[in-house]
């Protein structure tokens, strides 16, 4: 559990297209709306749903309560609801899950562990032995339960970040009912409590990290209104032990303009610090980083995009996110991986020449990095399958070898030893349980250690990749599970789910809920990689950011044809389901293709593409979406905005949106107004939002269990009618 308190938050759109005739749904006339579209009032009249916005306001919530109510009376009264619940509950709660295990200092295992019994969870820890032995002697190290009766709260852990090299000192995370915004109190492992008048930070948007065992670096709001527009912090202080807040001093300043800046110390593997580092992130995907050696201030000539990933053996490690040129004229490619001297390049920084460790093909990318005591680890995909490489630096020299574990299936690092070359690995496919191994890094000997029980009922099932052409002659692939024997005559109820956004992979994994909730009662489930997403690396992702964004969403819709023209399924037995950047992706095709879909799962979304800036964290996200502001994009966001685009006098699917009252990162306006506007418009809809659990919509596994149940009681009513 030696997590960085330091990550920033990730979360997560044109004209409607014409109804294609071979797929169009009969247009029927809706009620006459009550009030307008957001697009048709006259500039200056009074936002109807205005009230909505006072995200705890006594009618905002009134609101919420009786919509809430009404969707569970709804839906609750279908006896599969609470068969769901149970269901879901049961393998959500199951003890014989596999306990994730993490490396920690002195041969020890640590856990996060969430059951019936521990609600909000356990903190854990057990020898390696122990653990090893399929049997683990768990000793409690923090009960967020307990704690949270104690204090009155609805804690949700946020990790710990503990002081090395004995790491028994550390910085816990509480959020209260899953805020990105987190008290930070200072823990002693060796006694299992809290330190009295130790380290306290009081709630915020923050990253706190160690310097020494009395000397903080905190970034955080320090003078009210000292955030930045996205809403995080940009002024970073070093706090000594037994100061208040006030009496931290000032050694880092970004701007107010930034999505967030701050200063960290850099230390290697073994812990020992290397120097400071600073950062000021201009948009989502821009940044000036900064080292600081001694009174020296070094910036390397490298792209505003590359990702500073590791320091190793002495070598600083970049991620690439768009080609480079060094001095000497050598160029490096997008995606790849390159290695410096940090010493040599801090006393040179235009003379830098990189080592090439990877270099990926249009089909390939990178996933993560990580690192143990002597060794790099890089996780890779190529057509979505996984692979993990090992490389070490001998001589001046980089060698790597590939980890032997299971092909054509999902593959992570869970955990890297940085007292040995162990990582923990993970296997996992749409229908393969997650199975655990031990690998050594170093040799690339590999054990398995224990797979998770089935959750639900395989056979007569197969996992299909189907590549399509989408409308700009681009193919994007994907994954098709159902039934080896399908009945290609388009009754199979089918639900398609993507992302599309801000560089993140979707890839084949296990669901227990989805498998027995859906795929057991005769579904097919569709996984798409469209553009948007790092299937295929940076050049993906940057081919649907900003204007260019309209490929994404047709993308999407090509997959949908593509399910229909196979005759897998037809528009009536057709859903689909997305979140955060995917409740966009969600209500695009809901105002632009209402002719493909008949469920349309709306999951803690973006919806208003004209005003998002200026709602919870989402002046961060102007680097994938655009400016609303700028004549261009903001004509093009307003083309797509969903908000802006349900017409009167279309036959919408009748959608289900889901948001969360403690999510401070897309925040619950956005569902709550596109909710009212179907109302004020005279159509039907589902609405419910957890008045806890953050942007994951759920504090704890019942409310999970709750919200898996909400979304398959509605999807089969949608689309399992005969």
């Amino acid at each position: 559990m030696r997590t960085s308190l330091t990550a920033l938050a990730l979360v997560w759109a044109m004209a409607a297209l014409p109804l294609s005739p071979a797929f169009s749904k009969t247009m029927t006339t809706v009620a006459k709306p009550t009030a307008s579209n957001p697009a048709d009032l006259p500039k200056g009249t009074p936002d109807p749903r205005a009230f909505l916005d006072e995200i705890d306001g006594e009618a905002a919530m009134a609101w919420v309560h009786a919509h809430n109510a009404a969707s569970l009376a709804q839906l609750g009264q279908n006896p599969l609801f609470e068969q769901y619940r149970t269901e879901a509950l049961k393998i959500l709660e199951a003890t014989d899950r596999v306990p994730a295990p993490n490396f920690a200092t002195g041969g020890f295992v640590d856990n996060f562990w969430q059951d019936k019994d521990h609600v909000q969870g356990l903190w854990r820890r057990a020898t390696w032995a122990s653990y090893k032995s399929g049997q683990p002697d768990w000793q409690t190290i923090l009960d967020i339960d307990a704690l949270s009766k104690a204090d009155g709260k609805t804690w949700v852990y946020g990790g710990s970040s503990c002081l090395p090299p004995a790491y028994t000192r550390c910085l816990i995370s509480l959020s209260d009912g899953g805020l990105d915004a987190d008290e930070i109190r200072e823990f002693d492992v060796a006694t299992k409590s809290f330190i009295k008048d130790g380290f306290y930070l009081p709630a915020g948007k923050q990253n706190a990290s160690w310097r020494d065992a009395d000397t903080l670096y905190v970034s955080r709001e320090f003078t009210p209104g000292e955030l930045t527009e996205s809403g995080y912090a940009y002024v970073t202080k070093v706090l000594k032990r037994g100061q208040s807040l006030d009496q931290a001093v000032e050694i880092h300043r970004g701007e107010k303009t930034d999505v967030s800046a701050g200063r960290y110390p850099v230390r290697d593997v073994t812990g020992a610090y290397v120097a400071d580092a600073s950062y000021r992130y201009l948009d989502y995907y821009h940044s000036q980083y900064s080292f600081h050696d001694g009174d020296r201030t070094v910036t390397f000539p490298l792209p505003a995009t590359s990702s500073f990933s590791a320091l190793h053996e002495g070598q600083i490690v970049w991620w690439l996110k768009e080609d480079w040129t060094s001095a000497s004229g050598k160029t490096y490619t997008s995606g790849s991986v390159i290695a410096f001297d940090f010493k040599a390049g801090l006393a040179q920084p235009a003379a830098i020449e990189p080592d090439l460790l990877f270099q990926p093909n249009e089909h390939e990318a990178v996933e993560s990095i990580s690192q143990t005591r002597n060794r790099l680890i890089l996780t890779l995909s190529a057509n979505v399958v996984g692979e993990i490489r090992s490389y070490a630096l001998k001589d001046g020299q980089w060698s790597s070898l590939r980890i032997e574990l299971p092909e054509n299936s999902t593959l992570s690092v869970g955990s890297a030893d940085d007292e040995s070359d162990r990582i923990f690995a993970w296997s996992s496919g749409f229908l393969q349980p997650s199975t655990l191994y031990l690998a050594d890094a170093a040799t690339g000997k590999v054990e398995k250690l224990r797979t998770a029980p089935a959750r639900f009922n395989a056979e007569g099932l197969q996992v299909q990749q189907h590549w399509v052409t989408s409308k700009d002659g681009t193919r994007v692939p994907y994954f098709l599970v159902g039934r080896k024997d399908i009945k290609l005559d388009g009754t199979t109820p089918t639900l398609l789910y993507a992302y599309g956004g801000f560089e993140v992979s979707m890839q084949p994994s296990y669901s227990g809920s989805l498998g027995k909730l859906w795929l057991e009662q005769g579904g097919a489930y569709a996984l798409a990689n469209i553009r948007g997403g790092g299937e295929f690396g940076p050049k993906w992702h940057e081919a649907g950011m900003k204007t260019n964004r309209q490929r994404i969403y047709d993308d999407f819709a090509a997959v949908g044809e593509d399910l229909i023209a196979r005759k897998v399924t037809t528009p009536e037995h057709l859903g689909i389901m997305g979140g955060s950047n995917g409740g966009l992706l969600m209500g695009v095709q809901l105002t632009q293709r209402p002719d493909l879909w008949n469920a349309v799962v709306v999951q803690v979304p973006l919806l208003d593409m004209v005003n998002y800036t200026r709602m919870s964290a989402g002046a961060s996200w102007a680097g994938e979406y655009g400016n609303p502001d700028d004549p261009v994009e903001g004509a093009f966001l307003r083309s797509i905005s969903p908000y802006h685009n349900v017409k009167a006098g279309v036959a919408y699917p009748e959608p289900l949106f889901e948001t969360s009252t403690k999510d401070d990162r897309v925040g619950p306006v956005h569902a709550r107004k596109m909710a009212a506007l179907f109302e004020d418009m005279g159509l039907p809809y589902y609405y419910y939002e957890n008045t806890e659990g953050g942007h994951s919509a759920a504090a704890n596994l019942q409310e999970t269990a709750r919200r898996y149940a909400i979304e398959y009681t509605y999807l089969a009513e949608k689309l399992m009618k005969k």
